[in-house]
C-alpha cells in the first residue's frame, strides 16, 4: 500500500487504466474500534478503495469520519462518505478539512436517507445544502482553495470527488441526466447503486456513453451479492429505487438446498465479467453487506488479484 499521504491510490488506480475494485464496511453500532479492524481485515489488499458508510439508513454507527481515519492507520484507503442530512455547512468542512488533516485522500457525496428510515425517527434533519452542493463545495475548496464563503484556506483538502448514481429510479430517462449534474458539479468517480436488472443497465450505460460522460468521470459499476431467497424479496418490495428482476428471485429459489448464497455469488460473477468488457464502466464496487469476509474469495474468483500496485 502506497503512502496514503501522497494521494489517492483509487485515483491512480483509474488514471492507468486499471478495472477498479472496490469495497464498502459500515462502522459499528458503538465504539467496538477492534470489531471494524478486524471487519476491514478482510478487505486489505483485495480492494482498491474502503467506502466507510455515514450513519447508513439513518441509524447511528460510529462517526465516519473516526472510522476513516482508523483505516488509515491500518494501512488500508478509506473512501469517506458523507451525507447532507446531519450537517450544516459548518460541520460539512469541517468534516472535509479534518478527515483531509488524517491521510483521507477519497470522498464519496451523499444526500442521506431520510431520518424516518433509522432508529431517532424523531431527529431534526439538516440539509443545508444537497449532494449537487457537496459535490460542488468539496471541488471549490481542493481546486480554489476557497470556503463557500470565498475565504481562502491555508492548506487546501486535496480530495479524490465520489458521488452516487441510482440508474434504476425513476423517471429512468432522467437518470442519465442527473449523472451529468453530478459530473458537472465536479464528480471525478460514481459509485451506482446495485444492479440487478442488467438489461436496463445496459441502456444506462449506453445513454452515458453517448453523452459521452464515461470520458468526464469514471463510473464504477455497484454489486451487492444476494445471500437468500428473502434478501431478495425485501429488496425488490422495500428498498426504494431498487429493481430486482423475477427472474433473479426463481433463479435464487431454483438453487439446491444451502447453496442460494453460491447462486448469489455465482450471479454477482457473471456481472464482474461482464463490467469488464462493457464500454464507459471503470470499475466495481462491491457492497458485501456485512460480509466482508467473503470478499477475497470473490475477489479471487473474479480474477481482479492482485490488485495493481501505482
Amino acid at each position: 500500500m502506497n503512502d496514503l499521504k501522497s494521494g489517492s491510490n483509487l485515483e491512480k488506480v483509474l488514471k492507468a487504466g486499471h478495472f477498479a475494485f472496490t469495497g464498502e464496511c459500515g462502522p459499528p453500532k458503538g465504539a467496538n474500534v477492534e470489531h471494524l479492524k478486524e471487519k476491514v481485515s478482510h478487505l486489505k489488499g483485495m480492494v482498491d478503495a474502503v467506502n466507510i458508510t455515514d450513519n447508513q439508513t439513518a441509524v447511528v454507527r460510529m462517526s465516519s469520519w473516526a472510522a476513516s481515519t482508523i483505516l488509515v492507520q491500518e494501512g488500508i484507503e478509506p473512501n469517506f462518505q458523507m451525507v447532507c442530512r446531519d450537517r450544516n455547512r459548518l460541520a460539512i468542512q469541517s468534516d472535509i478539512l479534518g478527515v483531509y488533516a488524517m491521510g483521507v485522500r477519497n470522498m464519496l457525496c451523499l444526500s442521506g436517507d431520510h431520518q424516518s428510515f433509522g432508529n431517532h425517527p424523531q431527529g431534526k434533519n439538516v440539509f443545508d445544502i444537497d449532494s449537487m452542493q457537496l459535490i460542488a463545495l468539496v471541488k471549490k475548496m481542493r481546486d480554489e482553495g476557497k470556503f463557500l464563503n470565498d475565504e481562502e484556506i491555508d492548506v487546501p483538502p486535496k480530495l479524490f470527488i465520489g458521488a452516487a448514481a441510482n440508474p434504476f429510479a425513476d423517471p429512468f430517462e432522467f437518470r442519465v441526466h442527473r449523472l451529468a449534474m453530478k459530473i458537472a458539479a465536479g464528480a471525478d468517480f460514481i459509485q451506482t447503486q446495485c444492479i440487478y436488472n442488467m438489461e436496463k443497465f445496459r441502456d444506462f450505460m449506453k445513454m452515458a456513453v453517448d453523452m459521452g460522460l464515461h470520458e468526464k468521470c469514471y463510473i464504477l459499476a455497484g454489486i451487492t451479492p444476494m445471500k437468500s431467497v428473502g434478501m431478495a424479496r425485501y429488496m425488490s418490495k422495500s428498498v426504494p429505487g431498487m429493481d430486482v428482476p423475477d427472474s433473479i428471485i426463481e433463479r435464487l429459489r431454483g438453487a439446491e438446498k444451502g447453496k442460494v448464497a453460491e447462486e448469489g455469488i455465482k450471479f454477482a460473477l457473471e456481472q464482474i465479467e461482464e463490467f469488464k468488457e462493457m464500454e464507459g464502466v471503470a470499475g466495481v464496487h462491491l457492497m458485501a453487506i456485512e460480509w466482508e469476509h467473503r470478499v477475497p474469495e470473490i475477489a479471487k474468483r473474479a480474477n481482479v488479484l492482485p490488485r495493481p500496485e501505482v
